[in-house]
């Protein structure tokens, strides 16, 4: 079973998705079933780097990957970050050599958030 918001990862040719409606189905690609991605918030030496930290702005939150930055290089990267909040959520696409952060504007009092690594997958906010 599926749920809303889960993320899923071809293994074969690194297809992601994020469910969008939660349903009984198995997700299916290049004929394999597809690996979910689970939400990461300690993992040994590589917390720093990578669980989001949020900070409220006048006009929303500013969300930073890792309290010390994150890479941004060719082969080791943050591909997005994810901003969750009145049941609703905004996504920024990040490349190598972008800084390791993205601002949203929200008129939310309380959010959380998400960022995916190209090697060490999904990180959730604390």
């Amino acid at each position: 079973m599926t749920g809303q918001k889960q993320i899923y990862k071809c293994e074969i040719c690194g297809n992601i998705i994020e469910v969008l409606h939660s349903g009984a189905g198995q997700l299916v690609c290049c004929g394999q079933p597809m690996k979910r991605q689970e939400e990461k918030t300690r993992e040994e030496g590589l917390t720093e780097k990578h669980v989001p930290v949020i900070e409220k702005t006048d006009r929303g939150f500013k969300v930073k990957i890792g309290s010390a930055a994150h890479p941004m290089a060719e082969d080791h990267y943050i591909e997005w970050i994810e901003l969750i909040s009145d049941g609703g959520y905004c996504r920024k696409f990040l490349k190598p050599g972008d800084a390791p952060e993205a601002e949203f504007e929200t008129k939310a009092e309380k959010a959380e958030a998400r960022g995916y690594c190209n090697i060490h997958n999904l990180w959730k906010s604390e």
